[in-house]
């Protein structure tokens, strides 16, 4: 079921409304990723923070620890070259090092490139749909244990493109057609013994450095900044609301 949610008003954090949710963030210095990340750590959230840019990682954590928030944790990764070892090694650490984990939303993703697909370029395609379903895939794989120990959620960010046909999208929005069915697809699992909640959110436009490999010809004023999809998805880390098990959120102005 497509479930509409608004931005909301962004007002003033509230600092503890997060407390005690261990968060894991992918595609964490991206545009929506860094806005949901700073909303998060300003709302009480202990934040793993993961992407393959340790620069913007690092430039993240001290916009976070400037606001007088508590650090997060980076974990710099290649999602591309990252094998099932490396998923289960960070597994391990959070395990370790945090105690558990509630959430994971998974934010990082490949764009690919805009063609239609008898122009695709094959390695292209394959690096797309390797980042954005087999990564995906791996890292959740090797997070279930502690998801199902703290009855946690896992969120992926989708796109409309993954929901309905659209061309000249290629591997990108095939990518997220199989975003969503690993979402279905572990929503219903569901269980008293597999206690952990699926959803998927399509944030809609967003000024991102992503989007305009897609859609060259569009002015950045165009679209609306990743600040209110970044407050719509930062709610279903609320633990006082549970999402809907299977949940398709679409975010609307």
């Amino acid at each position: 079921m497509t479930i509409e949610i608004s931005p909301g008003p962004q007002g003033p954090a509230r600092p503890d409304r997060l407390d005690g949710q261990r968060v894991l963030i992918t595609g964490a210095a991206g545009g929506l990723g860094s806005a949901l990340s700073e909303l998060a750590a300003a709302e009480g959230a202990e934040l793993v923070l993961l992407d393959k840019d340790l620069k913007a990682l690092e430039s993240l954590h001290d916009r976070i620890e400037a606001a007088g928030h508590r650090q997060p944790a980076l974990y710099p990764l290649d999602m591309m070259g990252a094998s099932p070892d490396d998923y289960a090694e960070l597994a391990n650490r959070i395990e370790q090092e945090l105690g558990g984990l509630e959430v994971v939303v998974h934010a990082a993703a490949d764009f690919g490139e805009p063609a239609p697909l008898t122009l695709y370029e094959p390695q292209a395609w394959l690096k797309c749909l390797h980042v954005n379903i087999n990564a995906s895939f791996l890292l959740t794989q090797a997070l279930l244990v502690l998801l199902r120990t703290s009855a946690g959620r896992v969120i992926f960010v989708s796109d409309e493109a993954g929901r309905e046909g659209r061309a000249a999208m290629g591997a990108y929005a095939v990518s997220k057609w199989a975003v969503e069915g690993i979402m279905a697809t572990l929503a219903a699992e569901h269980s008293p013994i597999h206690p952990v909640i699926s959803c998927s959110v399509d944030p809609g436009a967003m000024q991102t450095r992503l989007r305009r490999q897609l859609f060259t010809g569009e002015a950045a004023d165009e679209v609306p900044s990743p600040a209110g999809a970044a407050a719509a998805i930062n709610r279903l880390l609320d633990p006082a609301s549970t999402p809907v098990n299977g949940g398709m959120y679409r975010v609307v102005a």
